[in-house]
This record gives C-alpha cells, sequence and structure tokens, in this order.
C-alpha cells in the first residue's frame, strides 16, 4: 500500500531530486583523488563527478556546494561553493572545481572556501580526529544568478542559497586521518 501511494506521489510531483558520483562509492570514505593538497595533506585535490536528476519545474539555476560540519571551528567548512550553474547542466565533470579550469560550465562562479580561495578544496581533517562528515549538495534556485562573485566567502553564498534554492538533493561520504 505505501509503495502505491509512493509511486502515486512520485507521478503526480515528478522524480525526486537526486544527486549521484560515480566517483565517490556509496558506504566508501572519500578516495583519494578528494584529499586537499596542502594543511599536511598530499592529496590530487581534485573535484569528483556530480550528476543530479529530478530538479523541480521552476528551477532556474544550480549551486554545488560541499560543507564539513565536523571542523573544528565551531562554524564548519566550505571546500567547495560553485553556483550560477545554468539550468540545463545536470553534470559537473571530474575536476570542475580547478579554479580557471575549462571543465566547469560556462558562466559559473567558484567563490572562496574557508582554504581562502576559489575553486575545490578536498578533505584534510586533523590527524586524530574522527572521520568528517563531507556533505556534497546541488541546489535547485528559483533565480538565474545570484549577485555574486568569486571572492565571496562560502557562509554569504550559503544566504543566498537559503533564500533562493527551491529543492536540493544531497550525498555524504566521510574521510579520516
Amino acid at each position: 500500500m505505501i509503495a502505491i501511494v509512493l509511486a502515486a506521489l512520485l507521478a503526480v510531483q515528478g522524480s525526486p531530486f537526486t544527486l549521484t558520483s560515480p566517483d565517490l562509492p556509496a558506504g566508501q570514505p572519500l578516495p583519494a583523488a578528494q584529499v586537499f593538497n596542502g594543511f599536511g595533506c598530499t592529496g590530487p585535490n581534485v573535484s569528483p563527478r556530480l550528476e543530479w536528476a529530478g530538479a523541480p519545474a521552476g528551477t532556474k539555476s544550480f549551486a554545488v556546494t560541499v560543507y564539513d560540519p565536523d571542523a573544528p571551528t565551531g562554524s564548519g567548512w566550505w571546500h567547495w561553493v560553485v553556483f550560477n550553474i545554468p539550468s540545463a547542466t545536470t553534470v559537473l565533470e571530474a575536476g570542475a572545481g580547478t579554479p580557471g579550469g575549462s571543465k566547469a560550465p560556462k558562466g559559473a562562479v567558484q567563490s572562496r572556501t574557508d582554504f581562502g580561495a576559489p575553486g575545490f578544496g578536498g578533505a584534510c581533517p586533523p590527524p586524530g580526529d574522527q572521520p568528517h562528515r563531507y556533505i556534497f549538495t546541488v541546489h535547485a534556485l528559483k533565480v538565474d544568478s545570484l549577485p555574486l562573485d568569486a571572492n565571496v566567502p562560502g557562509a554569504m553564498v550559503g544566504y543566498y542559497l537559503t533564500q533562493n534554492t527551491i529543492a536540493k538533493a544531497s550525498l555524504t561520504r566521510t574521510y579520516g586521518r
């Protein structure tokens, strides 16, 4: 009975909004490719391929964030903030987080992370901490673009995302050292 009701709801509302990544296997820690190169870490620092589907009607653009709520800062840690992704986009290729790189969608803006620069900053928790959670989120936005630039910190982007998100989909992976 519950399955029938759920199927009927999905038929009326469309498919659920989902985020997946072939680079981030479910139930596994973040791969070495997504480890930062700095702060005592020596990873390749490559943003993973991200794929999403089922964005709701009215989506005018997307944003992607990667956030670590377990960072010992009192406010978490922004690892990647990219917005003004065109609404026709459903994939960010691996390496799209390279600042100034050609793999990011045209018009997308990568703003400053808590590492102090735009672009993807991989996992690098303090040695001996419990594994940290890295929350990858795609936000479906009701606006064509956010009035922000690459110098804006993640918390400011987060404020605008809260005001303009109509749906979001997330996946979480862990990493410790």
